[in-house]
């Protein structure tokens, strides 16, 4: 067990050292206050504040988990053996950074509440990042730090005891549109026909027709095929499918199809299912808590995994209502058109909702890759190229490796390559 002595344990400071050493680090830890508690403590033990107090491990404080509210902070870069840092500190610290106020600054978006310009869909743009912009986004930093921070507490106090992480590979494949042209009824396919018409999109209207005649195949319908990708390997997809009405951003199949209905069915008998939450159900509670419902009916189980939709995510408004719905976990941290780490970890942590200074019961899983963010790549072995390298961060701070593929892409215009992607990241990654 390590104690850790602070004159104040505040909110802010307890969500990160349980996440720190909890979590990434498998150590049991006790909080002290009172200076004869840590004194009398004879077991491994540091202390966090302004001033050590005699020769024991001490780490300065630099002062952002004594804060209420939001502050903008200036970040200047420095260095740690070759790991990126920032909130610096002085000599006299056994860190020269606050691990705490970083990890705590890149874990609660603190950044996102700042002024900031959103992108068309209304997202936290990566270009506006701190991690982008000093260039560590494809670095899960908060997991390297508290690797080294672990290593280094282990040299002082050889004695304590700490648990090993295990990595996890967990694929995702986010349906928000489940079949391009079937189960779309008849004004919606006469109106898609008239479309592909107007526009001259020829092949994609005899396509259509070919496929509503059954003669061929719905080029989006591949879920018998990434079924059957997982057979030969030890991790389980995790298919998000969106069940919610018509709108602008939401065309999926209706939610009355009953066909749609034992799709879905059909693919939770081997793989987990859970919702892919529609755009119209951003900021409208009743909403998601309606789709929700109807998924949940569909299946005979409470759905309790959610990812959003254009993984749009607002803090701290998306969160909160991910928990008046009642989900546990999100897949939607991270960037559509950017590998990388956005909250500087490939580990699930809770949500800390700075304006209410709580932390909220939600976990976060961050995606490392959305395939979007693919579509730069020139070739399958750029493609692949890309995804060892994120692989390799993650597998050696023992992270979670989440990587989101798309069923449009999968069915669309390069559909061979998607599909040879997803079945070799199943074969290479599952650890």
């Amino acid at each position: 067990m390590l104690l850790i002595y602070s004159q104040k344990i505040t909110p802010r400071f307890r969500y990160v050292a349980n996440h720190i050493f909890g979590r990434l680090m498998g150590v049991d830890i006790v909080f002290a206050t009172k200076v004869e508690e840590f004194v009398k403590h004879s077991g491994p033990k540091i202390t966090y504040g302004k001033q050590p107090l005699q020769n024991e491990f001490f780490i300065q404080s630099y002062g952002l988990l004594d804060e209420q509210g939001i502050n903008d902070h200036s970040i200047k870069m420095t260095d740690w053996e070759g790991l990126p840092t920032f909130f610096k500190l002085e000599d006299r610290s056994d860190l020269p950074f606050d691990i705490f106020s970083a990890t705590f600054y890149l874990l609660s978006r603190y950044e996102e509440y700042l002024p900031h310009v959103k992108d068309g869909f209304g997202r936290f743009p990566a270009s506006a990042s701190v991690a982008f912009k000093h260039g560590f986004l494809e670095l899960p930093l908060v997991d390297l730090w508290a690797q080294r921070f672990k290593s280094v507490l282990l040299d002082r106090f050889p004695e304590m005891i700490t648990n090993k992480r295990t990595y996890v590979f967990c694929p995702i494949i986010d349906v928000t549109t489940s079949h391009k042209y079937a189960f779309r009824g008849l004004l919606r396919g006469a109106g898609g026909f008239m479309g592909d018409v107007v526009t001259l999109k020829l092949g994609s209207a005899l396509r259509r027709i070919l496929v509503v005649l059954g003669i061929r195949k719905d080029p989006y319908d591949n879920f018998d095929a990434l079924i059957r990708m997982q057979k030969d390997s030890p991790s389980r997809l995790m298919f998000f499918f969106q069940f919610a009405a018509f709108s602008q951003f939401d065309k999926n199949v209706s939610v009355y199809n009953q066909r749609f209905k034992n799709l879905i069915k059909s693919v939770a008998d081997y793989a987990i299912v859970s919702l892919a939450s529609s755009f119209a159900s951003f900021d409208d509670l009743e909403t998601l808590k309606l789709e929700k419902k109807n998924l949940s009916n569909v299946l005979h189980r409470v759905v309790k995994f959610s990812r959003l939709r254009y993984n749009r995510v607002e803090v701290p408004g998306s969160y909160r209502q991910l928990v008046g719905a009642e989900f546990t976990d999100d897949y939607s941290m991270g960037y559509t058109h950017a590998p990388g780490f956005r909250a500087g970890t490939c580990s699930p942590f809770y949500f800390y909702d700075i304006n209410q200074e709580i932390q909220q019961p939600i976990r976060i899983h961050p995606f490392a890759l959305h395939d979007y963010a693919l579509l730069a790549c020139k070739d399958l072995a750029d493609m692949q190229s890309t995804l060892k390298r994120l692989y390799d961060q993650v597998v050696a701070v023992h992270g979670e490796f989440a990587i989101v593929f798309s069923n449009e892409l999968i069915g669309g215009a390069r559909a061979n390559e998607w599909k040879a992607v997803v079945a070799k990241s199943l074969k290479i990654f599952h650890g």
